[in-house]
């Protein structure tokens, strides 16, 4: 059985490597400024990716995906802002979810969902 720590370090490593196997180019993981947190910051055909990583055990009461509530869809909407703020990103931005299944024998199960939350902040 995998740690808490564990199992999120591994969602983010297959997260990391699931992007760049598709063509994204990884510019930032597990920013922080304050209490604001990205995941993954990627960008690909022009496009800054803003990607969230949710990763469950296998068997847990919650998928990955039904765990982004209207209050982490704001947390990500203000930690997108900062991000932007900082570093004077221009151009289209979307917000992605990689969802894992971890099982226990390390295998997983990965969805790439595009656009998971929308944003009318900028």
């Amino acid at each position: 059985m995998f740690s808490r720590s564990q199992t999120g370090s591994l969602g983010e490593e297959a997260a990391t490597t699931y992007l760049r196997q598709n063509g994204y180019l990884i510019c930032n993981k597990n920013w922080r400024q304050g209490r604001y947190e990205i995941d993954i910051v990627a960008q690909k055909a022009g496009i800054t990716h803003l990607v969230e990583v949710k990763t469950r055990r296998a068997g847990s009461l919650l998928k990955p995906e039904e765990t982004i509530t209207p209050t982490k869809a704001a947390a990500m909407r203000k930690a997108a802002a900062a991000y932007l703020a900082q570093h004077r990103i221009m151009g289209d931005v979307e917000f992605d979810l990689v969802a894992i299944d971890l099982f226990p024998d390390g295998t997983y199960d990965l969805r790439f969902i595009p656009n998971i939350v929308e944003f009318g902040w900028r």
